[in-house]
């Protein structure tokens, strides 16, 4: 398999690369939890991701046609996020995700395992 690219070795790579960056998964959960939301809504949801962050992550969100800005022509301007539907097609891969979380006792557990070997 010399010469092989990471997308074909692995087809879901380019998958995890989209959804799986740092700030993805708390923007669109937020996004679906709670429906359209502005700026410093989601800022506030967040809690630690910082403005210039979440204006990049938001940008790119959109760019990949995962969520949708609208900008509101009013004094003060307003704009709005909110997850598309091909965003809202991310639903039953997080569904899996959140049901395999059950699992992280487990991970931790070995984590601690390997820690402990590892010490020796």
């Amino acid at each position: 398999m010399t010469g092989t690219t990471p997308e074909l070795a692995c087809p879901i790579a380019p998958v995890v690369d989209i959804v799986f960056s740092r700030w993805t998964t708390p923007i669109l959960w937020s996004l679906k939890e709670y429906g359209r939301q502005r700026f410093v809504e989601l800022e506030r949801r967040i809690g630690t991701i910082t403005p210039k962050v979440l204006t990049q992550r938001l940008r790119q969100l959109e760019r990949d046609g995962l969520i949708t800005r609208t900008y509101h022509a009013e004094v003060p301007p307003r704009v709005e996020y909110e997850i598309s539907e091909l965003g809202r097609s991310l639903g039953p891969l997080f569904a899996s995700l959140s049901e395999w979380s059950g699992n992280l006792d487990r991970v931790e557990a070995a984590r601690e395992a390997y820690d402990s070997r590892s010490r020796r």
